[in-house]
């Protein structure tokens, strides 16, 4: 799952990339100016971000070039216009656009883009480890991820069990059990949080109006959390 910024001036186009990203099991978050956008990525380290080019206040190439002349530009981010010119598009590539969708965005380009980007996030170099952090040879030989093997434990110690799994079904589709997860990760904190939706939201990092549709959507039921909570 990603963290992903959608900047869009345009209601109906940031709930539509809204609902497929979340489908796609993502973490999305909205804006609708570049002022909302700029606060957003102040607070917070987006995996990519789309970015509107035509906006009533700041537009999203403007946008873009504070973001690479402040060093924030960290992330991939994916232009989208419907009246953007091909020189308004290598303008924005220039500066550090890793693609440009033209509206109206097709399901399978804005997926394909979507996942491009991950995929160059990912990508990046890992900074190497500093000299003389090595986990010490043993007689037994490193464990497979590279870490000492555990000491053996006292006579008369309990032995170490495994976690516990949730009790998830995992033989089915995907959505579904992506979907039973959701649907528990969502019950727990309106329980912990005795059914508040304002402190449910800033727990999960969704915007109330996205709570509210998140909730609808997975079948939760807000009266019974109220009641438990009480």
């Amino acid at each position: 799952m990603a963290n992903i910024l959608v900047v869009d001036d345009e209601l109906g186009i940031r709930d539509l990339l809204f609902e497929i990203l979340n489908d796609e099991g993502h973490a999305v978050e909205v804006a609708e100016n570049a002022a909302r956008a700029r606060e957003l990525r102040a607070n917070g380290h987006p995996d990519l971000v789309l970015l509107d080019i035509w906006m009533p206040d700041t537009d999203g190439v403007t946008l873009l070039k504070e973001w690479s002349s402040s060093g924030l530009l960290t992330m991939p981010v994916i232009m989208m216009s419907g009246h953007a010119t091909i020189d308004t598009a290598v303008e924005a590539t220039r500066i550090g656009a890793m693609a440009f969708l033209e509206k109206p965005i097709t399901l399978q380009k804005l997926l394909q883009a979507v996942e491009k980007g991950l995929n160059k996030a990912a990508a990046k170099p890992v900074p190497p480890k500093p000299a003389g952090l090595a986990p010490p040879a043993s007689a037994e030989g490193p464990s497979p991820l590279g870490l000492p093997p555990l000491p053996d434990a006292p006579a008369g110690a309990a032995p170490v069990t495994e976690p516990s799994v949730q009790p998830f079904d995992l033989d089915v589709p995907l959505r579904e059990a992506r979907d039973a997860f959701e649907k528990a990760y969502f019950e727990f904190h309106l329980a912990k949080e005795q059914g508040s939706m304002t402190r449910v939201a800033e727990k999960t990092g969704l915007e109330r109006t996205h709570l509210y549709r998140k909730l609808k959507q997975l079948g939760v039921d807000l009266s019974r959390s109220k009641r438990s909570g009480a």
